[in-house]
């Protein structure tokens, strides 16, 4: 039997700081209490961090859970939400959800392609997602372009910056986002402590905007949604952020390596800025998939999309670039002839 590695979920290769896990077991205590429903220490905390006020800060299950509040504040059934596509693969299911009108727009060069969509934003609107880095991309666009986006759309759409990987940026177009905020009240940024803090299964996650974006999001913010454990754990990584941002050198340092690597052996890489790789494989991304399995590499694919891969410890990175020289020769494929449509 194959060891399998799983590199499907973008999850960090690493667990939490020291320091941090120090202060979830000394929380272990009191579990048996309610923890703070508006969980006011971690939004202060979070303040200071930033340089914004706390009533601009807010806290959720996960930047996925705050995804699903802010369609749940502002959508009714039938409104438009708008978002590039292929991303983020919640962003349907809470669509879904509200029984809004999805208003998908294609990548251009895997990439958001944001002049297209400010033109199916219309005054019905009701959100739009701008992805950055995309997910399952990995792919930026320049804080500039999103401040003309957000110049172009009327402001009673709200447009969510869902920067879940932000960490991980090295590209020198993506600058501060949050310096928008005092133009644009119709912009939330939402982040996560799941990716770069190495804190998935607690499920914590933050949004940045105009307080009164922020209070609506509130509103529908379920009881008690961001655990005690995740709590502590969450202020505990701000308090090492200088050791946290180490780690995310090491995992960009093995991104590059091994995009390096496969550009080498001739594949299309676009330049990753999340803490995965992209493979846009067309309709050969099943087919690869399935031997990459077959090799003991779970990797995410996206059916007749292409395939991402988590960048994970040294030795994982290394056999599944192996697996994927096997899978390629098993599947036929040439790495520097393009994918089929």
């Amino acid at each position: 039997m194959i060891d399998a590695i799983k590199l499907a979920s973008n999850e960090a290769p690493f667990g939490p700081l020291p320091s941090v896990a120090t202060e979830i077991s000394a929380g272990i205590a009191t579990v048996n209490l309610y923890p703070d429903h508006g969980a006011a220490a971690l939004r202060a905390a979070l303040a200071r961090v930033l340089g914004v006020d706390v009533e601009s800060i807010t806290v959720g299950a996960g930047s996925a859970g705050l995804l699903q509040q802010i369609l749940l504040a502002y959508v009714s059934p039938g409104d438009p939400v708008a978002m590039c596509w292929p991303s983020f693969e919640a962003y349907p299911l809470f669509a879904q959800l509200v029984e809004a009108e999805q208003v998908r727009v294609p990548l251009r060069d895997e990439t958001f392609d944001l002049v297209a969509l400010a033109g199916a934003i219309d005054e019905r609107t009701r959100v739009a997602f701008v992805t950055n880095p995309n997910n399952p991309t990995g792919t930026v666009v320049g804080t500039d372009e999103i401040a003309e986006l957000l110049r172009s759309v009327p402001r009673s759409c709200v447009v969510v910056l869902d920067e879940a990987y932000a960490e991980f940026v090295t590209d020198p177009r993506v600058t501060d986002s949050t310096e928008l905020l005092g133009d644009f009240s119709n912009l939330v940024i939402t982040r996560t402590f799941s990716k770069a803090h190495g804190l998935a299964a607690l499920r914590v996650g933050y949004a940045i905007g105009h307080p009164e974006v922020i209070g609506m999001i509130d509103r529908t913010l379920v009881p008690f949604a961001v655990n005690a454990l995740a709590q502590r754990a969450a202020r505990a990584s701000l308090a090492a952020i200088d050791d946290m941002r180490i780690r995310v050198d090491e995992v960009v340092a093995e991104r590059g390596r091994i995009t390096g690597a496969l550009r080498e052996l001739g594949w299309n890489v676009p330049d990753p800025q999340g803490n995965f790789i992209w493979l846009p494989l067309r309709s050969s991304a099943t087919e690869v998939g399935l031997a990459l399995e077959r090799r003991g590499i779970v990797a995410r694919v996206f059916d007749d999309v292409g395939v991402r891969v988590t960048v994970a410890d040294p030795p994982s990175n290394d056999r599944f670039v192996a697996a994927l020289i096997d899978a390629a020769r098993e599947a036929r494929i040439t790495p520097h002839e393009p994918a089929a449509p």
